[in-house]
């Protein structure tokens, strides 16, 4: 066999899966995994790909096996783990090697390796991958950072197991140093909020109304046919019909309610704080899963103060389930305009010039928030490029203007009812605060300079000025 077209170091499932995915596009592709045992087991059972696979036991014969200037996808652990490993293949490396790390890495990090690697010779990317086992295998979301002449070498690559939405492959370079992970960190908080929106819809059918969970999969599947439609939403209809081999019961009601989180949503909401841009249904949702979490304190709690009254046990009727459609997609909405809108702030910041209406379309597929409206959200950018919140964009006017009253009744009927739904009010109170007026920041700065001077502006007169309660006040 010839060299490989690229290398790839770490066979878990993620990394597994996306080896094969390049052998079958016909790229030779050498492999490495620290156990050895999992390269052997790996290539056993790649079965007619074998041919295009190059199992290596040594880092050394790994490096020597991929054609210069060699690409190198690395896909373990996010963390201490990347660093020790492109430590270890800096003695094998050549100048004009490419690292790429594939993982779910802090773009803070991937800033930062960059700068360590900068007059090594040695060139880096941050890849964001998104789509699970099932994206790597067959087709992902690929949202690469990085100097482009780096893209430019590993591009044929990337677009060929990249998903495609007719015929477009998902994947994209969107700018230097951080972006790629970057954007994969926003994209990871928008799916943290959706999933959570969606499952607050789930809680009050089930517990507001008593229904099933295989009559609510059917509800979902329903929406999945109309405005709703998305991965997320197909596979909840999918999941809430499914059984449990065990016992028969539908197997949502045998998993227990404790959410897990691995970061992304976390430092998604972390970094829309530190940038100063509102990204409330994405902060709700992570708390939501950390609520989730300490399920014994939860059930503590609910001793204590008692849980929401006893489902009416009465079917929901046709308006009811058309506002609930409808506070949903009135949610989903507002979450991708915190998240488009904390990635406009980042480009600023960090001088990425990231091409939004790009983004939109290479999550059309391949990734886990790949929905039917993101085409209309690339189309509404590319129409209004200097557009500052998809708020003001036309068709998204348009689209709020008919939802959000639903939104409105389903937060406050799930408010009186006592049903939590903490992500659908943060998106209501965000779209709320955000066509305010005048707000009521006015008393805060009043408040601020009566306990700390701060000063605040006036609507009448320029310049900064103080209330007639003296520097004395705060202590009075």
């Amino acid at each position: 066999m010839s060299k490989a077209e690229i290398g790839l170091i770490g066979l878990g499932v993620m990394g597994a899966n996306l080896a094969l995915n390049i052998a079958e596009k016909g790229y030779p592709v050498a492999v490495f995994n620290r156990t050895a045992s999992r390269t052997g087991t790996f290539f056993e059972n790649a079965g007619d790909l074998r041919e295009n696979v190059v199992p290596c036991a040594t880092l050394e014969e790994f490096v020597a096996q991929i054609k210069p200037p060699r690409p190198i996808i690395l896909m373990v652990q996010a963390g201490k783990a990347v660093d020790e490993q492109i430590e270890g293949l800096r003695d094998f490396l050549s100048a004009g090697d490419i690292i790429i790390d594939a993982g779910n890495a802090n773009f803070r990090d991937t800033i930062r390796r960059f700068d360590e690697l900068e007059n090594s010779g040695l060139t880096f990317i941050g890849m964001g991958v998104s789509g699970g086992e099932e994206g790597a295998r067959h087709g992902p979301s690929i949202m690469v950072g990085g100097e482009k002449q780096a893209y430019e070498r590993v591009e044929s690559v990337l677009k060929s197991i990249a998903a495609k939405f007719e015929g477009e492959p998902c994947c994209a370079w969107l700018g230097h140093g951080g972006a790629g992970h970057f954007v994969k960190t926003i994209h990871n908080g928008i799916e943290y909020a959706d999933m959570q929106m969606i499952a607050e819809i789930y809680g009050i059918l089930r517990d507001g109304f008593g229904m099933g969970a295989k009559d609510i999969g059917g509800i979902f599947a329903k929406w999945n046919e109309g405005r709703l439609n998305s991965y997320l939403v197909e596979i909840t209809a999918a999941v809430l019909e499914a059984d449990d081999p065990m016992s028969g019961d539908p197997i949502v009601d045998r998993i227990l309610d404790r959410a897990g989180q691995k970061g992304t949503g976390r430092w998604s909401a972390i970094e829309a704080q530190m940038m100063g841009v509102p990204a409330t249904a994405i902060e709700s949702a992570v708390a939501a899963r950390s609520i989730s979490a300490d399920r014994e304190l939860r059930l503590l709690a609910s001793k204590t103060y008692g849980s929401a009254p006893a489902p009416t046990n009465t079917k929901p009727d046709a308006s009811v389930i058309q506002d609930l459609e409808l506070a949903l997609f009135a949610g989903k909405i507002a979450a991708y305009a915190q998240g488009f809108a904390v990635m406009d702030q980042a480009s600023d910041e960090f001088q990425w010039n990231l091409p939004m209406p790009t983004i939109a379309r290479i999550w059309r597929a391949g990734c886990i928030i790949r929905s039917q409206f993101l085409g209309t959200l690339a189309r509404s950018f590319e129409a209004d490029p200097d557009a500052e919140n998809l708020l003001l964009i036309n068709d998204f006017v348009s689209m709020m203007e008919e939802a959000h009253p639903a939104l409105r009744r389903v937060v406050a009927q799930a408010a009186l009812a006592g049903l939590p739904v903490p992500a659908l009010s943060a998106a209501l109170g965000y779209f709320d605060a955000f066509r305010q007026a005048r707000s009521t920041a006015n008393l805060i700065q009043a408040q601020r300079d009566y306990f700390g001077a701060h000063g605040f502006e006036r609507i009448d007169e320029g310049g900064e000025h103080h209330g007639p309660w003296g520097s004395g006040a705060a202590s009075a």
